[in-house]
């Protein structure tokens, strides 16, 4: 595992999984993801492999003809996907809403059954490109509408009430105090790092040490696609890192886990959900109305990028979204305020 980069693990880790995710399905289906390989993220393949076995397992209970020749989702032939209608599809989204699956009752929301009918659209685009399918019904098919909703973000005064909280552990149990000052100087660290750069939990978790560049306040960090980016932080967020960094360069890691910045009480590169509980942790504290999540703290950031530049190419360019639509459509409501406070700006004539 040390001779790997943490992100190239993370990859080969997802190869293998979804490698064994493949065995419980048709066989045609890894031509499919031989040709979406070159374009998408393996972690978005597994999420892909996810989708279609649950369509598949739908189709397999509730498709009359399939129920009768298929006796497990791996016999389902591709000319099955030919004979399905638009109504099929749709029978499907109101299946997604809300199932029992082996006991377990599972809903989807509005983004959740958009997503998995999303994939669906993938695969039929693909196989009828590839002349494996004579039509495309999904192209008649339209995905669920969404419903805008608040984006949740911290304000600016509890940006600093979570730091200080990290720092100082007032609001924590008796039981949490006990290890808060074993792992303060390392939460500080990290929770000014997510807010003063917002870069992924993904992208924090996977930090070297030599990642790190003090002289010119840099982290280099390796974005979706495996592109390497250098992100710049703060004199502010350099002090804490700092902090973190004399004691963490004293600490031996464990075996597999060389050179992770940020580790755990046992000495393990931290995991994303481990970085998820932290966060979740201080901003219960702090901000009990708001369900914070790191991806939370990387809206925060984007927010106040925003507000004091006001160039939402530089908040999509520094938050590495590929389309600058996806950005402007987190900070719609801040667009909203900076054109009504232009209102009165420009004046048609002078008061007397």
């Amino acid at each position: 595992m040390a001779d790997y980069k943490y992100s190239e693990q993370v990859d080969i880790e997802n190869i293998q999984k979804l490698r064994s995710m493949l065995h419980e399905l048709p066989p045609f289906f890894k031509d499919f993801f031989r040709g979406i390989e070159p374009r998408t993220q393996s972690r978005t393949q597994i999420a892909y492999a996810y989708d279609i076995k649950i369509f598949l397992q739908f189709l397999l209970n509730e498709n009359p003809d399939i129920k009768r020749s298929c006796s497990k989702i791996s016999d389902i032939p591709l000319s099955s996907l030919e004979s399905l209608s638009v109504t099929d599809i749709e029978e499907y989204m109101e299946y997604l809403k809300y199932r029992d699956t082996d006991g377990k009752k599972i809903s989807n929301k509005e983004n959740a059954v958009k997503r998995k009918i999303s994939t669906l659209k993938s695969v039929f685009k693909y196989f009828y490109r590839a002349e494996k399918l004579s039509e495309n019904i999904m192209e008649r098919v339209q995905l669920p509408k969404l419903h805008s909703k608040e984006i949740i973000r911290l304000d600016i005064d509890e940006v600093a009430m979570m730091i200080d909280e990290a720092e100082n552990g007032e609001g924590l149990s008796e039981r949490q105090k006990a290890y808060h000052n074993k792992t303060k100087i390392r939460d500080v660290a990290l929770l000014s790092l997510l807010l003063g750069t917002g870069i992924r939990v993904s992208e924090c978790v996977g930090l070297n040490i030599s990642d790190v560049d003090f002289k010119h306040n840099g982290i280099l960090i390796h974005r979706k696609g495996g592109k390497e980016v250098t992100i710049y932080f703060s004199d502010e967020v350099k002090e804490a890192l700092q902090n973190y960094f004399d004691e963490r360069v004293l600490i031996l890691e464990e075996s597999g886990h060389e050179g992770a910045l940020f580790l755990s009480m046992q000495n393990k590169r931290l995991s994303v959900r481990s970085v998820e509980k932290l966060v979740k942790k201080y901003a219960k504290i702090i901000s009990p109305l708001k369900k914070i999540t790191p991806h939370k703290l990387r809206s925060t950031y984007g927010t106040n990028l925003y507000k004091e530049t006001g160039d939402i190419y530089l908040v999509a360019d520094v938050l590495g979204h590929s389309d600058v639509n996806t950005t402007k459509k987190h900070y719609a409501a801040i667009e909203d305020d900076r054109r009504r406070s232009a209102r009165n700006v420009v004046k048609l004539r002078e008061k007397q």
